[in-house]
């Protein structure tokens, strides 16, 4: 597979690390690639287009990807402060949070996926300069998150490898819904 000009103008060069680190940038890296893969070719309105019963379009997607890894590469030096309460959200917090899934309004795939280059490469740095992947950190209060419960380092960027894996199938089906285009195959 060859990457093509508007896939490979957004890679960023992961910090050199070795052993576990090493490891956890790179399956990162690969499902970066073919997040960032399914918007190849496409224009602005194209990127913004919901192809399919989901809310969900390619743009949308790598925004909500971008949100992800800022959020919890901030929750690993931080803590939950970052995050917030997502019990006390309001109807106006969640209709903010779900602008992350679309393009909206004055917003260019040059401009989202430059943005998610920006937040990989604050990511690969904070990863390579972590003291102890081991170290933990409280979850926010949420639904989805056990009481009291903790994460170490580790485990977030698991989180994140996993979000965005998952999110790169989504986009996989969005874009060949789009014009029959696959990331593989």
């Amino acid at each position: 597979m060859t990457l093509d000009e508007s896939t490979t103008s957004d890679l960023t060069e992961a910090p050199a690390v070795t052993g576990e680190r090493a490891d956890l940038l790179e399956m990162l890296a690969k499902h970066r690639h073919f997040l960032r893969f399914t918007t190849r070719d496409l224009t602005d309105e194209q990127a913004g287009l919901r192809t399919t019963a989901s809310e969900l379009c390619l743009g949308g997607l790598i925004k909500h990807v971008t949100s992800v890894e800022r959020n919890w590469a901030a929750f690993i030096v931080e803590g939950p402060s970052v995050m917030g309460d997502f019990t006390a959200m309001t109807e106006a917090d969640w209709a903010q949070r779900a602008d992350e899934f679309r393009m909206l309004p004055g917003d260019t795939l040059d401009g989202v996926l430059a943005g998610y280059a920006e937040a990989a490469r604050l990511t690969d740095e904070l990863v390579a300069s972590l003291p102890d992947l081991g170290a933990t950190q409280p979850l926010p209060k949420a639904p989805w998150f056990e009481a009291d419960a903790e994460w170490s380092a580790r485990r977030v960027l698991i989180h994140v490898i996993a979000e965005t894996a998952q999110h790169a199938g989504h986009a996989d089906i969005i874009r060949e819904s789009l014009d029959g285009a696959k990331s593989m195959g």
